[in-house]
């Protein structure tokens, strides 16, 4: 009898071992990480309790980015990043303290790639130390750095903020964007940042040098790796964005058609898009830059639309597959409650980007913003964009943005 009783008590605790654990869900914190060629490229995760549903965020640094489609189905975990086509599929380890799977992201041409993904409950350090903060390497590190990367003729500009605890924060500046907000450890004469946003998937390590530079690799998911330096210089400064790309004419807008996510051909000179101030901005979905700039053109189109502001976003994809990509258009604005019009560019091949836009010279960068007179006048055009992990400079664009478009609504005789 005991030795049945004993096997029936066995059982009873193997079955509970194999069903789905409900006590994860009250572990907020989590440390992730995806396995980069580069080693571990770790950022933050919380889990949420949201009623029966559960909610989930991406933490770096200050960022906390709200995961749009969150589902569990026993031990299975199902995040969807979907304004920028990319998931995580994983599965709950015993006890629900761990989580094993991957990231996927839809690439160029419809492809998927990624990482596997792991996560651990918690609320533990983003990087491990190896010994305790040390205030003059953490010294050495805050400020601003002119930086080359190996592979890029263009400059940089590193922007680093440390704390007393070892942790670092910043970004790094260059003619084509921001790399968003980073975060990481100085450990003796160690740095190291990540980011992991849906989209970038970013590790940085490098080393403090006797000679106060830094030197070290950088790894973009498993697609990229290139080797970087810095220099410490408080003047570092990259070329006036707006001096970059050049407008050159020599079509109309009328004579510029691109299909709206119905497919239909629509001239950039159709009433719709008419406005007393224009805007053009050539973007991707898959691009956290033009996430940023589009979240702040959002905030234009409500503050300055009843004036006379018009809107227009062109968007180059990646699958080249029309309905595919104009769908994840549609899931884009949904995602960034954009109310202006949005029209299918093409590709995001630069060079098939630029004959399809063949008014400006070249199109370097995703985003790319064009101000325009009401008669469709070129006013400035702007390349890349600073987000708001760039402080100062995300604050100094925006200013200059709004004062561009008030400049233009003053001059075809808007109201104050």
């Amino acid at each position: 009898m005991r030795t049945r009783l004993a096997t029936i008590l066995a059982a009873i605790l193997v079955l509970a071992s194999c069903a789905s654990p409900r006590e994860d869900v009250h572990h907020v914190e989590w440390r992730a990480w995806l396995d980069s060629p580069g080693g571990e490229l770790p950022f933050g995760l919380e889990l949420h309790e949201a009623g029966t549903d559960l909610e989930a965020f991406l933490l770096n640094g200050t960022e906390r980015i709200p995961v749009s489609s969150v589902e569990r189905d026993g031990a299975t975990l199902k995040l969807g990043i979907e304004q920028y086509d990319s998931r995580i599929d994983a599965t709950f380890g015993a006890g629900g303290r761990g989580l094993d799977g991957r990231w996927e992201k839809t690439g160029v041409g419809g492809a998927l790639n990624g990482l596997d993904f792991h996560a651990v409950a918690g609320h533990l350090p983003r990087f491990e130390r190896s010994v305790e903060p040390d205030p003059e390497a953490l010294a050495a590190v805050n400020g601003r750095w002119a930086v080359d990367f190996e592979h890029s003729d263009a400059p940089a500009v590193g922007i680093f903020e440390t704390k007393a605890d070892g942790t670092v924060q910043g970004t790094f500046l260059t003619t084509t964007g921001d790399y968003r907000y980073l975060a990481g450890v100085v450990d003796a004469n160690r740095l190291r940042l990540s980011c992991f946003d849906g989209a970038h998937a970013f590790l940085f390590d490098a080393q403090l040098r006797d000679d106060g530079t830094l030197a070290g690799d950088f790894w973009s998911r498993d697609s990229w790796h290139e080797r970087w330096t810095a220099r410490k210089d408080p003047a570092a400064a990259l070329p006036d964005a707006f001096e970059l790309t050049r407008w050159v004419g020599g079509k109309e807008l009328g004579e510029l058609v691109f299909p709206d996510f119905d497919g239909r051909e629509r001239s950039l000179a159709d009433p719709e898009f008419s406005g007393r101030a224009r805007i053009i901005v050539i973007f991707g979905s898959w691009c956290p830059n033009c996430g940023d700039a589009t979240r702040f053109l959002v905030e234009l189109d409500e503050k300055y639309r009843e004036r006379g502001l018009s809107i227009l976003g062109l968007g180059f994809e990646l699958t080249g597959d029309f309905d595919r990509d104009a769908e994840q258009l549609r899931v884009y604005a949904k995602h960034h409650g954009v109310q202006y019009p949005l029209l299918v560019g093409g590709t995001r091949d630069r060079e098939e980007a630029s004959r399809a836009f063949p008014v400006i010279d070249e199109i370097r960068s995703y985003p790319t913003t064009v101000f325009l007179h009401g008669d469709g006048r070129m006013r400035a055009v702007h390349q890349g964009y600073a987000g708001p992990a760039t402080g100062e400079a995300n604050r100094e664009l925006r200013a200059r943005f709004e004062t561009l478009v008030q400049e233009l609504l003053a001059e075809a005789g808007a109201a104050p």
